[in-house]
């Protein structure tokens, strides 16, 4: 690692000692569900979305048997709700079928999923298999551009700079550093850049 990773590191452990993922969920199948309906949405939402989704539908079974226009009324204000009811049913009707209704563990399955794809498969491998992943969403790859750490606007591509720079136990880690970063200092618009520690590193690129 460069000095300026090194600092940048240092500087996401001093502001997020305890990074953590703001999706509230209960299973690995929660967590998926979760997150597919997070695109473009805040955590915040999603939460208030899913605390009464999973009163009745939290199990892969679930969401086969349910009508996709009844899922779509119940998840209506996560926007996009069409195409989320359908990544949701589609994916655990693979769950049901070729997993024996459990979530698979390993990334390459998770992303063999229909409607589930590399950022989805990063956050559930991480978050509830403990493994080594960087998730790139829009909070991850506007920071890394900002601060020089990537310079593309692909996700894919942004997530495999990343996995050169940092060491791979890191990676998830600081996945949720940049996200909270993103969200809560980094803003997209109008970004609080008062005692910003990574000041010298910022191009601002606004994307």
């Amino acid at each position: 690692m460069g000095d300026n990773t090194q600092l940048i590191l240092a500087g996401l452990d001093e502001m997020f000692p305890e990074p953590k993922c703001e999706l509230v969920y209960s299973t690995p199948f929660e967590l998926l569900v979760a997150v597919i309906l997070s695109a473009q949405c805040t955590d915040k939402r999603v939460n208030m979305v899913t605390k009464e989704l999973f009163k009745n539908y939290n199990k892969p079974e679930d969401f086969v048997n349910i009508p996709l226009e009844t899922l779509e009324t119940l998840i209506h204000s996560c926007g996009f709700y069409h195409n989320k009811a359908l990544s949701i049913k589609k994916a655990s009707s693979d769950i049901v079928s070729r997993f024996g209704g459990q979530v698979p563990n390993n990334f390459d399955d998770l992303c063999s999923l229909a409607g589930v794809g590399r950022k989805t498969a990063n956050v559930v491998m991480a978050e509830a298999f403990g493994g080594d992943a960087i998730a790139v969403d829009t909070h991850v790859l506007r920071i890394s551009n900002r601060l020089s750490l990537a310079h593309t606007k692909d996700p894919n591509k942004c997530e495999e700079e990343l996995k050169k720079t940092f060491p791979k136990n890191k990676w998830s880690r600081l996945h949720y550093q940049l996200v909270l970063f993103g969200r809560y200092k980094c803003k997209a618009i109008n970004p609080d850049c008062t005692d910003c520690p990574f000041a010298q590193f910022c191009v601002d690129r606004r994307m």
